[in-house]
């Protein structure tokens, strides 16, 4: 999965309803363009993409003053709605999303049910603990990683890959279950 269609059906179905420069505009104000592939080229490019596969209506407005072509804007159709909730949740519970997926996911949670994000994120956690033990299932006990080289710092790399991770995800939950943010639904303090 690609964090710009993510980005960009979360940015527009926050709006409502937006053209492209005030999406990528949002995205900027976001910081997204520093951490994701979310540019300007690739923003126009999912959004109209995304129209072309029923996930977005498009509106042309009144032409620009200054004589171009008018505006198009997009709102999120009930199936562009139940995708960006699917890509949502995918991104929360898998184990190993790509970072800017990622971050995405973790920007844009509280459009999610607090219930629903915290099941997604257990997922997420029991799926790092199930990788650290399929990768520890094979070593002896007395493993000396040091000693095996480089295999031995990649296994190092992804048993410390998921032990952080695992922190992070439970602290995320540990957040949520205290309270922290207004999640869907919800009321705002």
């Amino acid at each position: 999965m690609k964090s710009v269609r993510l980005l960009v059906l979360g940015a527009l179905r926050r709006r409502g309803r937006a053209h492209g420069y005030q999406i990528r505009a949002d995205l900027e104000s976001w910081g997204a363009h520093e951490w994701s592939t979310a540019t300007s080229g690739s923003v126009y490019h999912a959004l109209k993409s995304m129209a072309r596969r029923g996930l977005l209506l498009t509106h042309e407005t009144v032409p620009s003053e200054a004589g171009g072509p008018p505006r198009i804007e997009y709102e999120l159709t009930g199936e562009g709605e139940q995708e960006y909730l699917t890509l949502l949740s995918q991104a929360l519970a898998d184990r190993e999303p790509s970072l800017d997926v990622l971050c995405a996911a973790v920007g844009l949670i509280e459009d999610l049910p607090r219930d629903h994000a915290l099941r997604m994120l257990r997922r997420r956690a029991q799926a790092m603990h199930e990788w650290r033990t399929s990768i520890t299932a094979h070593l002896p006990a007395d493993a000396d990683l040091d000693a095996w080289g480089p295999v031995g710092e990649v296994l190092a790399l992804w048993l410390t890959t998921a032990d952080t991770g695992a922190q992070w995800t439970h602290r995320l939950i540990s957040r949520l279950e205290d309270g922290a943010f207004t999640m869907a639904g919800e009321d705002p303090p």
